[in-house]
């Protein structure tokens, strides 16, 4: 049993587990989960050395939260919790400085804490980037100043848009993105992960299964993804398979293989899918089997779709399901 790994969050003095509990699924946002199940998979997840929790008040619409805050009981002292601002439900946006106060005491209220160690811009796209630049993150600095908080970031899909406010606004710790590294989509590479190496900032790598599409159950029939992207992950899944392979299993070795990224996000509600995911650093992926699955994969590298405000999005970019 190969032990956990950390890394830097960029310079802010913070440091992760190379794997990270995203929270999401504990606010039922992949189908329901039971409460005890998810409290039995955050501590057998710090027993195993995972010390990255993630959620929002977004997920579940603060059932997360609460459902975290709950597991974390007791254990406070031995993760570093982030949560977000700004996204509150699919269309209620709000990243006012007064929203964004009477957000973060209501995170601190669900997650029975006095202070969040990572507070995050959620879904910055959906916000007029001014308004992001001029008003949400100089909030979060003063709560950091007043020692609230201890890292703040943004996070979201378009990578151009999260570059243009990291360069507009220096003081940021880290950078999140979702689905854009793994073994649909690299562009992380192409645009953070130069940047975020030149300016010194913490990276952080969500959804290393492409929101469910690269594994064995497959995507949730809301994945935004161009249906030919579901289409070739569900051929690379039943590939797999036929060679008595698990696609999630190499998914994540080759997310954790990334040399720069802090952390690795993963959705967890269960013991076992805990195991899962940690069972990616045992074994090291068969890279002439990886070769192959890249191949099949090839002709929908890189696909992304629209999300957010159309002006914060990508070249190239897509409609949703299309």
């Amino acid at each position: 049993m190969v032990e956990m790994s950390y890394k830097p969050l960029g310079k802010s003095g913070l440091e992760l587990s190379i794997i990270g509990f995203g929270a999401s699924p504990l606010g039922n946002e992949f189908g329901e989960t039971d409460l005890n199940e998810g409290i039995r998979a955050v501590h057998y997840a710090i027993e195993r050395g995972i010390n990255y929790f993630d959620t929002a008040p977004y997920y579940g619409r603060g059932l997360s939260e609460e459902r975290l805050g709950k597991a974390l009981k007791g254990y406070r002292d031995k993760v570093i919790l982030a949560t977000k601002v700004g996204r509150y439900d699919k269309t209620d946006f709000d990243f006012s400085a007064l929203r964004v106060n009477r957000s973060f005491e209501e995170s601190l209220r669900r997650l029975q804490t006095d202070h969040i160690d990572l507070l995050q811009v959620h879904d910055i796209e959906f916000g007029n980037s001014e308004q992001i630049i001029g008003e949400t993150l100089p909030a979060l600095v003063e709560l950091k100043q007043a020692g609230h908080v201890r890292a703040i970031s943004i996070t979201g899909y378009p990578l151009y848009n999260l570059k243009k406010v990291a360069e507009a606004f220096s003081q940021i710790d880290a950078i999140l993105s979702y689905c854009r590294y793994n073994l649909l989509d690299t562009s992380l590479d192409d645009v953070l992960t130069p940047f975020a190496k030149e300016k010194g900032l913490g990276l952080i790598n969500a959804s290393p299964l492409h929101m469910r599409a690269l594994t064995q159950l497959g995507a949730p029939d809301w994945h935004p993804a161009p249906k030919r992207v579901i289409q070739k992950a569900k051929e690379a899944a039943e590939y797999c398979q036929q060679q008595s392979k698990d696609i999630a299993l190499l998914a994540m070795q080759f997310a954790l293989a990334h040399p720069y990224v802090s952390s690795t996000l993963v959705g967890m509600f269960s013991v076992e899918q805990v195991e899962q995911n940690l069972a990616a650093l045992d074994t090291q992926p068969d890279l002439t089997f990886l070769a192959e699955v890249q191949r099949l994969l090839e002709p929908v590298k890189n696909s992304h779709w629209l999300e957010g405000r159309l002006e914060n999005n990508d070249p190239g970019s897509v409609p949703k399901g299309s």
